[in-house]
């Protein structure tokens, strides 16, 4: 099966790390900006980097954006370009197209147009660290569907020395532990005595939670709200 082809138009920060980050996981990536400075300092941390304008079907057309799997559209402020790119990506056939919004408006424009997902890195990034800073046992939140989330959190104390079942995690809050993360001492060749992380995959109802460990759960945000409170 061939790798999917990602696009990347716009190589600001965002752009450009997500560019990165994909051709380190080995798969080809276009990168694309009108600005041959941002170009060329990508160029060699992707697949093909190429300077174009954005609004330009026939420039992203020669540049090879229909043969992209995914594109992402990282413009930026520009929201016109940001609108213009996103509407020539899918007219030219491109399955699945991401925008970076900067605004509630931005994104309503995009998704209209065909956007097939919106993102807010700022705003995600912000959501972030208001949690980490209110809600210090939170080590990852991650948006799992429309209506169940993903959460790692420090087991809170009401569960330690408990089993899954008997901290009534499922049967009051309605969310499932699907991992449960642990430290375990070891010694290792040199004779010491070394840390290493133990992770216990769908665990059973009569798996213990410990002080430390850490829960890999998946509920309804509501529910999971209730379970930062602990």
């Amino acid at each position: 099966m061939a790798k999917k082809q990602f696009g990347v138009i716009g190589l600001g920060t965002f752009g450009s790390n997500v560019a990165k980050e994909l051709f380190k996981r080995d798969f080809p990536v276009l990168a694309i900006d009108h600005n041959e400075e941002l170009v060329n300092k990508i160029s060699p941390f992707v697949t093909q980097a190429i300077a174009a304008d954005a609004t330009d079907d026939n420039a992203l057309k020669t540049a090879g954006i229909s043969d992209c799997d995914t594109v992402i559209i990282s413009i930026g402020q520009d929201v016109e370009t940001s609108i213009l790119a996103t509407l020539i990506a899918k007219d030219l056939g491109v399955k699945n197209v991401i925008v970076k919004c900067v605004s509630q408006w931005h994104s309503k424009i995009a998704v209209k147009i065909g956007a097939d997902k919106v993102v807010y890195p700022e705003l995600e990034m912000a959501k972030k660290l208001a949690e980490s800073m209110v809600s210090p046992n939170i080590l990852e939140q991650i948006e799992f569907s429309k209506d169940y989330n993903l959460l790692e959190i420090v087991a809170p104390e009401d569960f330690w020395g408990k089993t899954i079942k008997t901290s009534g995690v499922r049967n009051k809050y309605g969310i499932n532990i699907i991992a449960v993360k642990r430290q375990i001492p070891f010694v290792n060749d040199d004779g010491q005595t070394d840390i290493k992380e133990d992770t216990n995959v769908a665990p059973g109802p009569d798996d213990e939670i410990l002080e430390n460990d850490v829960l890999v759960v998946v509920g309804k945000q509501e529910e999971l709200e209730k379970l930062k409170k602990l």
